[in-house]
């Protein structure tokens, strides 16, 4: 099966995949963390080699570990949690918490597979051919992304409430963590919106306060992600009317170029920031 998704999303859209696969959804999500465009990991079935894969993943490799907690249970010692009492996990990070917790890091995996499931969330990156000092580039990265984010939730007629932004860099021996296995060092930021939206203009704003909230200086970027999460039905959603007309008039332009990008293409229009032959290269919309 990753033989075939890899070739088709070489042959339709030119890019190759990493893919991680395993018995459930949260094992999967563990072993892409392992994957490289090209390489397929995949969890082995079977309790003792469940158990033998996570034995040394950090906290932070677990789906849904955010930064504090996995900062919380470090400061005690506990980065390999599997082997920690429940009642300790549950003392540091709350009783459910604890408990799905320490499931999670033993290979317990509650999560389903529904096919044809509405996506909770919606995610893009933006890889650079090097590793890239420049901030005017990442801006321009983040616009892309942003633009693309938007058009995807519009086209499902949904608007999200929590933007998340990845950054991750090259490898260095000095890093924080000081790790120099190949596995690039990653800073993930989240914001609630003011108010659900799909509006591209609003969620450019978003990741760009969280980018600067980073104080990269001189960092080599490898890679910028965006995540919408939170996903609601535009139908149901509520925005504050401003009655300026340079809004609506935003709003009235992004309609328009939503239908010329469904009639000719993601490339028909785009912000002039984006019209260089290297940003070409950023798909607009998957």
């Amino acid at each position: 099966m990753a033989s075939v998704i890899r070739v088709r999303a070489l042959a339709h859209h030119g890019i190759d995949c990493a893919i991680g696969a395993g018995p459930g959804p949260m094992l999967a999500r563990v072993a892409l963390r392992d994957a490289r465009p090209g390489v397929t990991c995949a969890v082995p079935e079977g309790p003792d080699a469940i158990a033998e894969f996570l034995a040394d993943k950090p906290v932070a490799a677990l789906p849904g570990v955010g930064a504090a907690t996995a900062r919380t249970l470090c400061e005690y010692g506990l980065g390999l949690v599997a082997g920690a009492p429940l009642s300790t996990l549950q003392r540091l990070v709350g009783a459910k918490a604890g408990r799905e917790l320490r499931e999670k890091a033993n290979g317990t995996d509650r999560g389903r597979v529904v096919p044809n499931a509405v996506s909770r969330s919606l995610a893009t990156e933006r890889p650079f051919t090097r590793d890239e000092l420049d901030p005017d580039r990442h801006r321009r990265a983040l616009l892309s992304a942003a633009e693309e984010l938007g058009a995807r939730l519009r086209a499902l007629d949904k608007v999200c409430r929590t933007l998340t932004l990845t950054a991750r860099y090259a490898d260095l021996p000095h890093s924080r963590t000081g790790s120099s296995g190949g596995t690039p060092i990653s800073t993930t930021r989240s914001r609630t919106l003011k108010e659900p939206t799909a509006h591209s203009a609003a969620l450019t704003r978003a990741a760009y306060g969280m980018y600067e909230a980073l104080g990269l200086q001189r960092a080599r970027v490898r890679a910028l992600a965006l995540r919408a999460e939170g996903l609601d039905p535009a139908e149901q959603a509520a925005y504050q009317l401003t009655f300026d007309p340079l809004d609506e008039k935003a709003r009235s332009i992004e309609e328009v170029a939503d239908r010329a990008r469904a009639k000719f293409g993601p490339n028909a229009v785009m912000p002039g920031a984006l019209a260089r032959r290297s940003e070409l290269s950023w798909p607009m919309v998957a």
